[in-house]
């Protein structure tokens, strides 16, 4: 049996060292190296590719062709992808366990009724776990073959003799090659997938879909590398408390990196959020004490949310300041600003934000909005939910305009709610 060696290899960059350090020498990055283990016999016997001469090219001796994109028959999905599916490229979809990231790929798998061989490694899952999910979900796959093994060498084999018009792999870090030495998930194992993938699908002119899992800190487990090798990241975020997922693209050759889908899980599966502006807010007639409404861009759609605030006396000697859905130091800032410039006094008072619908909301135009809820509240003055307040605060005490203002501003009109850009005290 042949002797395995220990390295350690770079998350980031994927360069190997003989013995772990704190630091990468190669990016510089700290505690990225993770160790792995590989056959040096197997890596001396690698044949290096026949070199072939390339012919240089300037933009303009290339023909611009019309991409053929593939309709996967989900609008929100075709937003993210650019269109729809681009035959050949390699897409990485990602997302925390349970947030829909197979649902979503047995769902568009079924609508590609066009395509007649669809190709479903599942290495992750049981095909009878698949299949009972399928029921559940009223899906049809009978254009869809399943491979149920975590070998490489299983599909390779499969392909060989068989057509192939789409392959979705579930999931790229249960799978491994014996071709390649290092442990399932390692870096090295991967990577060596992953390049075999794009090299298949470039060669072929098939579409591949890679299901990924995240870490703890939200980030795609395996190489910073896995990232660069494929044509198109999909992140799915969402609470799996609230029923609100959101498709962002933060990589896509093919495409615009600020679309965004907006679904709805429920039982039935994910179903598409077409105007989110009329699924998140609700026009109310009554007067409400502590809540404001505020127009926050997800991606290049504006959105309209509701913020809440309450503004309670403090049984203890330092108030309390709790955010869900905001940042906290922000408004811990933004409660000084309302101190300082506009003569509330919130030094004995707890004060809780939320935002409502499972958002959070980084984007700075909610500042007013947030800042007239704590002030409704404190007063205990109740207002209408017809307007939209839009404002960045500043520390001297100004409300800035914001970006986007037009395309806020036309979203709230088309809605017929008035807008705001100053506090009511």
């Amino acid at each position: 049996m042949a002797r395995l060696k220990t390295v350690y290899v770079c998350s980031n960059c994927g360069f190997s060292f003989p013995r772990w350090s704190g630091q990468c020498g190669n990016c510089s990055e700290w505690n990225t190296l993770t160790e792995d283990v590989i056959d040096p016999k197997a890596e001396s016997q690698l044949k290096s590719a026949s070199i072939s001469p390339i012919i240089p090219l300037k933009i303009t001796d290339v023909k611009s062709l019309d991409i053929n994109r593939i309709d996967c028959k989900i609008a929100e999905f075709n937003r993210v992808l650019g269109g729809g599916i681009v035959p050949g490229s390699v897409v990485l979809i990602g997302g925390e366990p349970g947030i829909g990231k197979s649902t979503l790929s047995l769902q568009f798998l079924a609508k590609l009724s066009q395509l007649e061989s669809i190709v479903y490694l599942a290495g992750e899952e049981s095909v009878l776990q698949i299949s009972l999910r399928a029921k559940r979900l009223e899906l049809n796959l009978d254009n869809v073959t399943f491979l149920e093994t975590n070998l490489f060498e299983h599909f390779l084999s499969y392909a060989d003799s068989n057509k192939i018009n789409l392959l979705v792999v579930d999931s790229i870090q249960v799978i491994k090659s014996v071709e390649q030495s290092g442990i399932t998930g390692g870096i090295t194992q991967i990577r060596y997938i992953t390049e075999k993938i794009v090299e298949f699908a470039k060669s072929k002119n098939i579409p591949v879909f890679l299901i990924g899992h995240v870490t703890k800190d939200g980030e795609l487990a395996g190489p910073k590398v896995l990232e660069h090798l494929v044509d198109t990241v999909i992140y799915i975020e969402g609470d799996k408390i609230n029923s609100y997922r959101f498709v962002k693209a933060i990589k896509n050759r093919f495409g615009a990196t600020d679309e965004v889908g907006i679904f709805k899980m429920e039982q039935k599966g994910l179903i598409e959020v077409s105007d989110p502006t009329l699924e998140f807010i609700e026009t109310r007639e009554k007067s409400i004490i502590g809540a404001s409404l505020s127009c926050i861009i997800e991606g290049n759609r504006p959105i309209m949310v509701e913020v809440q605030a309450l503004v309670s006396k403090s049984n203890f000697g330092y108030p309390k300041r709790s955010a869900t859905g905001f940042d906290g130091n922000r408004l811990s800032m933004l409660i000084a600003v309302l101190e300082r410039h506009f003569g509330l006094d919130l030094s004995t008072f707890d004060v809780y934000i939320n935002i409502s619908g499972g958002f959070k909301i980084k984007d700075t135009a909610s500042d007013l909005a947030i800042m007239q809820a704590i002030v409704s509240s404190y007063r205990k003055i109740g207002t209408k939910l017809d307007t939209v307040y839009l404002g960045e605060a500043s520390l001297t005490g100004e409300i800035k305009k914001v970006p986007y203002q037009d395309l806020r501003e036309s979203e709230i009109k088309r809605l017929g709610f008035k807008i705001m850009c100053s506090l009511k005290v």
